[in-house]
């Protein structure tokens, strides 16, 4: 029995598929902000206050491990109604939640950890989702994107400004952009056409691997495109890319590349 904390995206549906593919017996409980899982039969709506009820829950199951997939987004603290251990955890995710999004699920896992429940990586049951070290795309990143990528990697490990970022867009040894806490696509949405540049996407410095590994999919595809960008970068197994061969496809259809190092 797996428990399965969904939120929104294409990501957290394909996970569900894959687990009813393999006949694995679960239970969902629905973050969304539209109950998209409702017509399930195993799905649970439990507001995020409601800390008592949802590890009453996991553990009526029998469960002991849990996985989260999908955008689960910030609440709206002050409308929420708490149970006691609502009352008893909520101080450190509201605090959390300051920092961003990725934050409130890192506070819920350290929760369920001292309530003694495992959380397994997002991906473990869909391993294929994560690709490995290599260029996917028929056009190669030249000596010069090296280069650029070689500089966006420094700028990831040695500016404490981008500790909490997963992406920026780098030509030459320039940022062109800096992703905040609106994610990729607001800051692809800042740059001019024709750009140039890379995207490079990598692990937030001290991030659970478990969740919120850097993704992209077809849109991301469509938005490098739309910028004129030469390409996007993530790393090794440390990654979630959304209808594979599709983007694959369009990258080779439109001179982009899919590097992974």
């Amino acid at each position: 029995m797996i428990g399965l904390f969904l939120g929104d995206t294409d990501f957290s549906e394909i996970v569900l598929k894959k687990i009813k593919k393999q006949k694995i017996k679960y239970f969902i409980i629905d973050f969304s902000k539209n109950n998209k899982f409702n017509k399930d039969k195993n799905s649970f709506r439990i507001s995020i206050g409601k800390f008592g009820t949802i590890i009453n829950l996991i553990k009526h199951k029998k469960c002991k491990k849990v996985l989260f997939a999908g955008k689960i987004a910030k609440p709206n603290f002050s409308s929420l109604r708490l149970d006691f251990k609502g009352i008893y955890y909520m101080p450190s995710v509201i605090r959390a939640a300051k920092i961003g999004d990725a934050a409130i699920i890192k506070s819920i896992i350290k929760i369920l950890y001292n309530e003694g429940i495992k959380v397994i990586s997002s991906i473990f049951f869909n391993p294929e989702l994560s690709l490995k070290k290599g260029c996917y795309t028929k056009l190669k990143p030249k000596k010069y994107d090296l280069l650029s990528i070689k500089r966006g990697k420094i700028f990831f490990n040695k500016t404490k400004s981008l500790d909490h970022i997963q992406a920026l867009i780098i030509k030459g040894d320039k940022i062109l952009a800096k992703e905040g806490k609106e994610g990729t696509k607001k800051m692809l949405s800042k740059l001019k056409k024709k750009s140039d540049g890379i995207l490079i996407k990598l692990p937030k410095k001290k991030q659970d691997l478990r969740m919120d590994l850097p993704t992209i999919g077809l849109q991301t595809l469509r938005d490098i495109k739309k910028y004129g960008l030469r390409g996007v970068v993530l790393q090794s197994k440390k990654n979630v890319v959304l209808d594979k061969n599709e983007c694959i496809k369009f990258a080779d259809k439109n001179n982009i590349f899919i590097n992974i190092i």
